[in-house]
């Protein structure tokens, strides 16, 4: 990387700049936020498209899969397996190629683009007075300027799409008491006070009554179903990214108003996915024969360790395609993200989507370094205790990899990675720390207080 200093001064005044907005607690306006999110990804932007050290999947990778949609062939196959994924972020890169864009640029304005959105998000996320704080602290986010700026990486726009399906899924209430509006705790207290603990067969089956109302929505469950629909189509755009915001499901889920919704949602997130499947022969030119290919292409995940972790310890330091640390590894992710959700299930859904990713990041046995911005705009908008340690930690370990290894050549840089990999260990118990272990139950008043208001404010059937 030709552009090292420049590039390691913006960071560190990034991440000296969002300290001492904590400590002296700043709440500039939103817009002041975005401009500085947008000002230092521009000028990242240019420093990293006028280096000669490009990623090299950035190059050998996402190139292909746009050309390959230029071309009018299908960017999973055209690119021999370099692109894993659905091809939506592809269709992005070959209009951009296609207006006479230099891949250099064109490639990351895609993912600069999305970063951008992210800050006004993560202050919707947060909510509350210091929304803005945790605005301005996204926007000069090193991770995510490293990820977003010099990589390229795609982990920005699946997580544009990810933290809008939160912040819609959420809808209008507060962020003390996230999903639910008056609304919804007027209708709460509606059905504390007309059925009690024992509801009669006729209050369940009668006119009126429960099974009536879901064959029938009413106008307030119509506007429920609208944003379930709107939160699921937005989740399912983050799936057409990349695979990974799956984890992201059970907390947005959660966060919707109830079994309706999140039935809508759900099924509009696994229908969005499919749609661009079935979609392969129309808008990528991929032949009915074909989608079995796509599909298989897709779900092949080599299984390369060593870059971080626990793993790194049983190959060196080095990259090894090792099917036993992967398979101890996703089985020890399946076991602590359902630890996790059964931890955190009647927390706020945000500090539940906070633990999963972060446990992930501690069991996992494969990563890069763009994995490490899956938790940042959760962690960011309700930070914990350990919250900037892990930050500034993950931050900093990727930072070498990026900016200091990449000064030198292919066998020094093998050389450097066997400690750097190894090294990485050391964040673990950070990760784990900043998990919001002192938030397990959400802070909202709990059903039986709501009982207690409405018997002494009975609330009218027009509520």
């Amino acid at each position: 990387m030709e552009y090292a200093v420049l590039t390691g001064t913006i960071l560190v005044a990034g991440v000296l700049l969002a300290l001492i907005a904590q400590w002296r607690d700043w709440r500039p306006p939103l817009y002041v936020a975005v401009l500085v999110g947008i000002a230092v990804r521009v000028l990242l932007l240019f420093t990293a498209a006028d280096d000669a050290w490009q990623p090299v999947d950035y190059m050998e990778s996402f190139q292909p899969a746009g050309q390959a949609v230029l071309n009018g062939q299908d960017p999973v196959l055209a690119s021999e397996g370099g692109w894993h994924f659905l091809p939506t972020i592809p269709y992005a890169y070959g209009i951009l190629l296609w207006l006479g864009i230099p891949w250099v640029y064109a490639g990351r304005l895609v993912t600069v683009i999305a970063d951008i959105v992210l800050v006004p998000l993560v202050a919707k996320l947060a909510g509350g007075p210091k929304a803005s704080l945790r605005a301005l602290q996204y926007a000069l986010n090193p991770l995510a300027l490293l990820v977003a700026c010099i990589h390229g990486q795609v982990e920005p726009v699946a997580l544009v799409f990810g933290v809008a399906a939160f912040v819609v899924a959420r809808g209008p209430g507060s962020p003390e008491r996230p999903g639910v509006t008056t609304r919804v705790v007027a209708k709460t207290r509606r059905g504390l006070q007309a059925y009690g603990w024992q509801a009669s067969v006729r209050r369940v089956i009668g006119s009126g009554g429960m099974l009536h109302r879901a064959l029938k929505p009413g106008p307030d469950d119509r506007a429920d179903l609208k944003r379930g629909l709107l939160a699921g189509l937005l989740m399912g755009l983050a799936l057409c990214a990349k695979s990974w915001p799956i984890w992201l499901i059970p907390g947005f889920l959660l966060l919707l108003p109830n079994l309706r919704s999140r039935i809508a949602g759900l099924f509009m997130t696994g229908a969005v996915p499919l749609f661009f499947l079935v979609t392969l022969p129309v808008f990528a030119g991929t032949s009915l024969q074909q989608i079995p290919q796509v599909i298989k292409t897709i779900q092949d995940i080599r299984p390369i360790v060593g870059e971080w972790g626990w793993t790194p310890h049983f190959t060196g330091g080095n990259w090894e395609l090792r099917a036993d640390l992967a398979g101890i590894g996703t089985n020890l992710i399946y076991v602590c993200v359902v630890a996790a959700i059964l931890i955190w299930r009647r927390a706020d859904p945000i500090d539940m989507t906070t633990a999963i990713l972060l446990i992930f990041m501690v069991v996992t046995p494969r990563l890069g370094a763009q994995y490490l911005m899956w938790f940042m705009p959760f962690l960011i908008a309700r930070p914990t205790k350990f919250a900037w340690p892990a930050i500034i930690g993950v931050s900093l370990w990727s930072a070498y990899g990026y900016i200091y290894m990449t000064q030198f050549d292919v066998n020094t840089w093998w050389y450097l990675h066997a400690d750097w990999s190894r090294a990485s260990i050391v964040l673990l118990p950070v990760l784990l720390a900043a998990m919001p272990w002192g938030r397990t139950v959400s802070t909202a008043p709990p059903l039986a207080t709501l009982s207690g208001a409405a018997k002494k404010a009975p609330v009218s059937s027009a509520a």
